[in-house]
């Protein structure tokens, strides 16, 4: 089977500009995805989906192919992850190659790694399931989360859960938004990484971070320090 890693790399950014090639620790933080997508050794093909030609030069530089630009129409503010794969799959296709399996791993997730992507293509490979969804337990149950109401009071969201033990309740995740590994058939009838028979791969809140803001970018960066001086120990 084939397999194709793709790193999707827009230039614009709001809050942190620059933010797909922004140094973290080092390098360019889209250097990571790259890097452990290559190492890995699971890829044909390992492509940078861009609309911008200084990403694209870091992209070529770190190992990674950009064989084609991106297009104006999944540029924008409002395109989705979805609409950006079924347009690297299409112009793939137009010169001539299909692929069975494909990762795409975002550009801001310098937490991923080599072992990760091997773990969760066996994964996928051996449970027969349609997409891997790497996930982290949320640190606290949503279920008793509040809010602030129209008048200015803290209200419960689901005060049924008000006198129910926090070990009592469900455990609930959310996604990790570093990468998704999918049957490349399967994600063009359902345009989404999460289907019907998706199979979690749950990392730990250590190893993850969305990185939004630029708090979130210095936690990030704290964080990664903290996994690197654990790991030389």
């Amino acid at each position: 089977m084939s397999s194709i890693a793709i790193i999707t790399a827009r230039g614009g950014s709001k809050r942190i500009p620059r933010k797909n090639i922004k140094d973290f620790c080092g390098k360019p933080i889209i250097n990571y995805s790259i890097e452990a997508a290559l190492k890995s050794g699971l890829f044909d093909e390992v492509m940078v989906s861009t609309d911008d030609e200084e990403i694209a030069d870091i992209a070529r530089n770190a190992g990674a192919n950009v064989p084609f630009m991106r297009s104006a129409e999944t540029s924008t503010d409002t395109a989705t992850t979805a609409d950006v794969l079924l347009e690297v799959f299409d112009n793939y296709e137009k010169m001539g190659r299909k692929f069975d399996i494909a990762c795409c791993i975002y550009p801001t997730a310098p937490f991923v790694t080599a072992d990760k992507l091997k773990d969760a293509m066996n994964l996928l490979t051996t449970s027969g399931a349609q997409s891997i969804v790497p996930m982290s337990e949320f640190s606290y149950p949503p279920q008793r989360g509040l809010f602030i109401n129209e008048d200015g009071y803290v209200k419960m969201l689901h005060p049924e859960y008000a006198q129910t033990r926090s070990q009592d309740l469900q455990k609930l995740y959310h996604e990790c938004g570093q990468f998704y590994i999918f049957k490349v058939e399967d994600f063009k009838v359902f345009k989404d990484t999460t289907m019907e028979n998706s199979v979690p791969y749950i990392i730990d809140p250590v190893e993850s971070q969305d990185i939004d803001n630029e708090s979130d970018w210095i936690l990030a960066e704290l964080k990664y320090k903290f996994l690197e001086e654990h790991r030389n120990k």
